[in-house]
């Protein structure tokens, strides 16, 4: 897909707090299924709700089709280690499973065997599937330094549908 020259695929400087949760709709293609998403995205969460959901939108069509390398590449917030996507996956999913993407993810392509050997044969994972009640918790955790983007990651794939859930 060719974007008009006009639209460009960069986020905005947004005002953003360490346990903000940023999320980018890359699908446009069901808006009933986005406002689903949004609204769980604003629920409170927490163990008794007890927390109130603080969310940051990217809802640009610019951004429709966008890949996680193309997000990847536009990330430039050195404190963002997460970023969601709202995707194809997400708009056709019954639990509207957002897609989590590590923005601290290196490449291992170019490193040398002899030093990297065993970072190179078991990379870090770069992505996993998180429904939207879920993002708060793996925001916070990844912030707080309590957890990092491989144990949320194992914990989604240990899920019978891949999908992590809050705990």
């Amino acid at each position: 897909m060719t974007l008009p020259e006009n639209l460009e695929r960069v986020l905005p400087e947004i005002g953003r707090d360490l346990f903000d949760v940023l999320v980018i709709r890359t699908d446009f293609s069901d808006d009933e299924a986005w406002n689903a998403v949004v609204g769980e995205l604003h629920r409170p969460w927490g163990p008794g709700g007890e927390f109130a959901a603080a969310v940051q939108l990217v809802d640009a069509p610019a951004w429709s089709g966008a890949t996680a390398d193309e997000v990847f590449a536009a990330v430039v917030d050195e404190e963002l280690s997460v970023v969601f996507l709202a995707d194809r996956d997400t708009m056709q999913s019954p639990v509207r499973a957002l897609l989590a993407l590590s923005t601290v993810w290196e490449d291992v392509s170019g490193l040398d065997p002899v030093y990297y050997q065993e970072l190179i044969e078991s990379p870090e994972p770069r992505e996993f599937r998180v429904v939207p009640a879920a993002v708060h918790g793996v925001q916070v955790g990844l912030a707080l330094g309590n957890e990092d983007f491989a144990e949320h990651a194992a914990a989604a794939s240990a899920e019978p549908d891949q999908v992590l859930r809050p705990f």
